[in-house]
């Protein structure tokens, strides 16, 4: 069930909005306004599309961030640093963009319901469904981080901090707004592991297709080069503005003195400021070009000696991408440092940087397959073997949807694990205390269970055996043997009966959670020296949903009955008939059969009464003068 929707979850719920509708455009909105109320479960498709969505989101969010370095650029007299406004506020639009589904992420997860830790033992566990559970469990583990990501600190800073400074510098607002990207490009990063780690679990694959795998990874590797060419060339401005302001620190003492406001290009049209620049040295003592300038830029020489810093913002941003991707692949190998201890580190940074990511996204990739991913392949490959089957065999499509959804179905509750096998591997006490750990809690849920014993009930949990049923599956047909008996834990079955194919009879009950059927099989277990043949159903049994139940064999109840005496009792046999739908059908149908042939004596008898007194009439002269 994609969208589930609990009156009871919602006490505050408006009256007026549960009335009925007649129309249906009233039905419509009413529909409508239920969507405020609703709790979605996480592993639904609008929450499974909505994951891939914003996954997408947070990369392209990733990758806007660093586009805020770029914004300072050298003046044309190359003395000056001035911030590019139009990339401003195209960025932040962007920025602005991305947020807002950083916020609606934050509202889809305080609407989305989690599965109760302790009912992960079973499948896929139950939906907690409660709002206020959801919303406290939410601020508890994942909302701090959530939040960081989602606040516009950026464009807070750059409209309401900045102008309001008495002195506004072009560095001041580039050291302003790099910090305050990185500080929030921290949580914005890491949110993508517990994302991706929710798509697996929820779908199985990141990227359905290899692909889109690999353009996937190869996205993330260019994010990586993005972010390594935007800091180079924030780090190369700093470094060239270091060089002026240590030049302009020496200058104060000649005349005409270099003031720190001359390198801001706002002040470009003073007259002091061009008379200062036509006497000054500090344009030929910070030209990275000359090779006799005692300050050295090293790595960072390339961004001004091939024109980057002065460039527009294409050229620039291609060039610096490049810068990334090159000395990425090359493990910085080519960058010729300095001493600059900043610039040192940077380069290690680099080299360190491109080893990890060269294992990680292409090295490590052929592991990661192999050993993380051979469930998932496996699975994927088994996916892809059905639906080529089933076209070959030209199977209906209605059949080939039962198939896949079942498919499906089963590796959201089994993960692709064969549970049978890892506990076949434990020795026999710890498989009994871990069968216990998983059965107990959930038979005590069957009524029928809850009157049997501690020992009766280890003995039972050793030998139950989980099963899976998609909507409209059969579990039992009407005539067929019966192999085991069912007691489901989730969902619903319908069980039905046309009393053996007599004319005009139909009997229809629905099983919920605590029932069971192929309760033939018992009685037949609990008969001393039945014979081998199975029983035969008497009834078809339905999925009318998704059914998770535990499935007891012919073998294994024939044993409990040699084995427990207690299985015999009279109080145990009163509980399962008691709880026992089929035999409540029995016992209801045996009382109207017994009603029916009761009327009909009874009319019988007035009917053959009442021939006789006409009798007595027609032929007695006596009675009929009478």
């Amino acid at each position: 069930m994609n969208k589930i929707l609990s009156k009871r979850n919602f006490p505050r719920f408006p009256h007026h909005i549960v009335t009925s509708t007649s129309s249906i455009d009233d039905q419509k909105l009413h529909y409508h306004l239920l969507w405020r109320y609703q709790i979605l479960d996480p592993n639904s498709d609008i929450v499974t599309r909505w994951n891939y969505i914003f996954l997408l989101t947070c990369v392209v969010a990733l990758f806007i961030d660093p586009l805020y370095f770029f914004l300072p650029s050298v003046g044309e007299d190359r003395a000056c640093l001035f911030s590019d406004n139009d990339l401003l506020a195209y960025v932040t639009a962007l920025r602005t963009l991305a947020d807002m589904f950083y916020v609606l992420h934050i509202a889809m997860k305080f609407r989305t319901a989690f599965i109760s830790p302790s009912s992960r033992v079973f499948g896929r566990g139950e939906l907690v469904m409660d709002p206020y559970e959801i919303a406290w469990r939410y601020l508890k583990s994942d909302f701090a981080i959530d939040l960081a990501a989602s606040l516009p600190l950026p464009q807070v800073v750059n409209f309401f901090i900045i102008p309001k400074l008495k002195r506004r510098k072009s560095d001041q607002t580039n050291y302003t707004l790099s910090l305050i990207v990185l500080f929030q490009y921290v949580p914005r990063f890491f949110l993508l592991f517990p994302l991706n780690k929710r798509i697996i679990k929820t779908t199985g694959v990141v990227a359905k297709t290899a692909w889109s795998g690999a353009a996937y990874n190869l996205l993330l590797y260019m994010l990586a080069s993005h972010i390594l060419g935007s800091i180079w060339y924030s780090a190369a401005i700093s470094r060239q503005y270091s060089c002026w302001r240590t030049q302009c620190e020496i200058e104060k003492k000649r005349f005409p003195a270099c003031l720190f406001k001359y390198l801001d290009c706002t002040t470009v049209p003073d007259v002091d400021r061009q008379y200062w620049l036509n006497n000054t040295y500090l344009v030929f003592n910070c030209d990275p070009r000359n090779n006799h300038a005692e300050f050295k830029f090293g790595m960072f020489a390339e961004a001004f000696t091939s024109g980057v810093g002065s460039s527009k913002f294409v050229r620039k941003y291609l060039y610096c991408l490049w810068f990334g991707l090159k000395n990425l692949s090359s493990y910085g190998q080519n960058l010729e440092t300095t001493t600059f201890i900043g610039e040192t580190f940077f380069a290690i940074s680099v080299c360190i940087g491109g080893l990890f990511l060269f294992c990680l996204l292409i090295g490590n990739m052929q592991t990661y397959l192999q050993s993380l991913t051979v469930r998932v392949e496996e699975w994927r490959i088994k996916r892809r073997d059905t639906e080529e089957w089933m076209r070959h065999r030209q199977l209906p499509p209605i059949l080939q949807e039962r198939v896949r959804r079942f498919v499906q179905y089963d590796w959201l509750a089994t993960r692709g694990v064969n549970e049978a096998s890892i506990l076949r591997s434990l020795p026999l006490d710890l498989r009994r205390e871990v069968q216990r750990h998983l059965c107990l809690n959930l038979v005590r849920r069957v009524p029928f269970f809850s009157k049997m014993d501690n020992l009766l009930l280890d003995a039972i949990c050793e030998r139950l055996i989980a099963t899976l049923s998609t909507q409209g599956t059969y579990i039992f047909r009407e005539g067929d043997p019966v192999d085991e008996m069912l007691f489901i834990i989730r969902g619903q079955l319908e069980s039905s009966t046309e009393g053996g194919g007599r004319l005009g009879f139909f009997n229809s009950i629905t099983l919920r959670p605590g029932d069971f059927c192929g309760e033939e099989l018992l009685t037949w277990a609990l008969v001393p020296n039945s014979n081998y043949n199975l029983p035969s159903s008497t009834r078809t049994v339905k999925a009318l949903t998704e059914v998770e139940a535990f499935a007891l064999g012919a073998e294994d109840l024939r044993f409990f009955s040699t084995q427990f005496k207690r299985l015999h009792s009279k109080a145990l046999q009163d509980a399962f008939r008691y709880n026992s739908h089929q035999w409540r059908t029995w016992g209801a149908c045996y009382i109207q059969s017994a009603w029916r042939r009761y009327r009909k004596r009874k009319i019988a008898n007035e009917l053959k009464f009442e021939e006789n007194i006409s009798y007595m009439f027609d032929n007695d002269p006596n009675y009929s003068n009478y």
